[in-house]
């Protein structure tokens, strides 16, 4: 009886379904395993508890630009519609009378002309000169760190002082460079010839911007891997082929970032050359829209039309760098 029972027990046990996992190895559904993310993955959202924190970090930059942004801007539209003396002592508002007799004349219309030669220009010359020597550079192997610091040095130097050392060497009577272009039959003076004016503060100017334009350059084209090169070389690419089609599509990002930086380079920042060098002229021949701001505002004292200069020009840039990003940003490749 004992054997029979022990018997039928032991068969009733093993027929019986087995409830633990462990004892049958049947674990929970694969679906219900892949959902489950051990606790570390587990991204946990951050939440400052004092609210006052970001807007405490973001006040210094805001400070700045409220001040020396926003503050200027808002001061110069106001300035725009109004007509003041000398002295700031009376004022009258005039609408947009001074938008009106800015258009009318044909000066402004020059200035306007010789900004746009002036702007293009040097951006082209900037941005071509800076990617040749960036190739090149990128090319040597002794004495690499040497050719770019030299190359790089210009930048370091105040436009001022750019101004001054291109005014001596294109100097009509001692200008080393004057005095071998007349040598070569090619009489040389600035002074009294617009077009020679407008191609030195070109010069000047691009001059001034190269290094900046190589330095980037020459970063992305470290950035661009050396196996699709040597690829395209098998494949039987020739050096100019693999620059167009591959290393030139690759910098597109760098080229844009410079197009805009180097443009509002051209428009504000050569103040101070073409001041040292020309002085906007002969004959108003390199007188800028900036240049032309700052001779109707501080040297005529004509503070609604330097006014309503700056509204025009700020409306520009915007205008421009719109553009810029707008259809040009669609051909780069990031």
């Amino acid at each position: 009886m004992r054997s029979s029972s022990a018997g039928t027990t032991s068969c009733a046990s093993s027929s019986a379904p087995t409830t633990s996992p462990r004892l049958s190895g049947v674990g929970p559904p694969a679906k219900e395993r892949a959902t489950r993310r051990p606790a570390s993955l587990v991204h946990k959202r951050v939440v400052f508890r004092n609210r006052g924190l970001p807007y405490l970090l973001v006040a210094p930059q805001m400070i700045i630009t409220l001040v020396f942004f926003i503050w200027p801007a808002g001061q110069m539209l106001v300035q725009s519609v109004l007509l003041q003396d000398a002295f700031g002592l009376s004022t009258q508002f005039v609408w947009f009378e001074n938008f009106t007799r800015l258009f009318a004349d044909p000066y402004y219309i020059q200035t306007f002309r010789v900004t746009v030669i002036f702007s293009g220009a040097t951006a082209g010359l900037a941005l071509g000169a800076g990617l040749l020597f960036a190739v090149m550079a990128d090319r040597v192997v002794r004495g690499a760190v040497g050719y770019k610091t030299l190359l790089m040095t210009p930048y370091a130097i105040a436009p001022v002082v750019s101004g001054v050392l291109w005014l001596f060497m294109f100097d009509p009577t001692v200008g080393v460079v004057a005095h071998g272009l007349r040598r070569i039959g090619y009489t040389w003076n600035h002074q009294l010839n617009g077009s020679q004016a407008l191609m030195l503060v070109i010069l000047a100017a691009a001059w001034k911007q190269i290094s900046y334009n190589f330095l980037f350059f020459l970063a992305g084209l470290q950035a661009i891997p050396k196996a699709v090169i040597e690829a395209a070389a098998i494949d039987g690419a020739g050096p100019g082929r693999r620059f167009w089609r591959i290393v030139f599509p690759l910098l597109s990002p760098t080229t844009f970032f410079l197009v805009v930086v180097n443009l509002v380079y051209a428009f504000f920042d050569t103040f101070g050359i073409i001041y040292t060098v020309t002085g906007g002229g002969p004959a108003k021949a390199t007188e800028t829209l900036v240049y032309r701001v700052f001779n109707d505002g501080f040297i005529g004292l004509d503070f609604g039309g330097s006014a309503a200069q700056s509204a025009v020009l700020m409306a520009i840039v915007i205008g421009l760098t719109v553009i810029q990003f707008r259809y040009i940003e669609r051909r780069v490749v990031y």
